[in-house]
């Protein structure tokens, strides 16, 4: 080819506009899928985040106000409330997988006088274990696993903190006196829509963790957790199972 047909066929292409718009589209189409599935990772992984805190706070809400209510007024506390509770986190976490993804406590944080204020027994429900999962708190000592509700005074019974608790190396949930707080903790893997590398800071992002508190609502006996027959199946802190 001469170097003049070069040209004149260099000023037609140069002329051409036809495939314009099909040009512009597959140049834009990768930053344009891209952006979107950004987007929509961030999107999801806020929801996420959303229904993880409302199931700790929901959960906190309940576990302070369950129990049976005596003639004397006073509420006992019964392992068959725990799991119902315990339940209703679960099927409200059900669209994330959440028992099977996460791991939930509950604590009970108690101070039945002054300056004595401890972590009298817990919870758990959720098959992750480890580090970032299991609760933050000493659960080894009897009172929290297998001779949880044997103990009736507060001096000898649970795991002394009197500094309360919360993730916060600042401001601590504390107990009234005489009465006891609900404290929940929700760990959750998150379950991406494309790929965790969509997610800016990685593990320390897609691990999610929230805490919740509520003071108990009633006049409780915080002494045991009752267990009559027909004895409840306990949620043990050493268990990890999905229901």
């Amino acid at each position: 080819m001469t170097p003049t047909r070069i040209a004149r066929a260099t000023r037609r292409l140069a002329a051409e506009t036809s495939g314009l718009a099909l040009l512009e589209f597959a140049l834009t189409l990768p930053l344009v899928l891209g952006v979107g599935a950004w987007g929509t990772e961030m999107a999801w992984l806020a929801i996420t985040n959303l229904r993880v805190s409302q199931v700790a706070l929901n959960l906190a809400d309940t576990a302070s106000r369950v129990g049976l209510m005596s003639n004397s007024g006073i509420t006992q506390l019964r392992e068959a409330d725990i799991n119902d509770v315990l339940t209703s986190a679960r099927l409200q976490g059900a669209p994330l997988d959440l028992t099977n993804r996460g791991r939930i406590t509950i604590s009970s944080l108690e101070q039945q006088t002054a300056g004595s204020q401890y972590l009298h027994w817990q919870r758990c429900l959720g098959k992750r274990s480890g580090t970032g999962y299991d609760s933050s708190y000493d659960r080894t000592n009897g009172t929290m696993d297998r001779g949880d509700g044997i103990g009736t005074s507060p001096a000898s019974v649970g795991v002394s903190m009197p500094n309360g608790m919360g993730d916060s190396s600042g401001t601590k949930v504390n107990a009234p006196v005489g009465s006891g707080v609900m404290y929940i903790e929700v760990s959750y893997d998150y379950r991406p829509v494309f790929s965790s590398a969509w997610v800016p800071g990685g593990a320390a992002v897609t691990r999610i963790r929230y805490t919740a508190s509520y003071i108990v609502r009633d006049r409780r006996d915080f002494s045991q957790i009752y267990n009559p027959s027909p004895a409840a199946t306990q949620s043990f802190c050493d268990l990890y199972t999905a229901s």
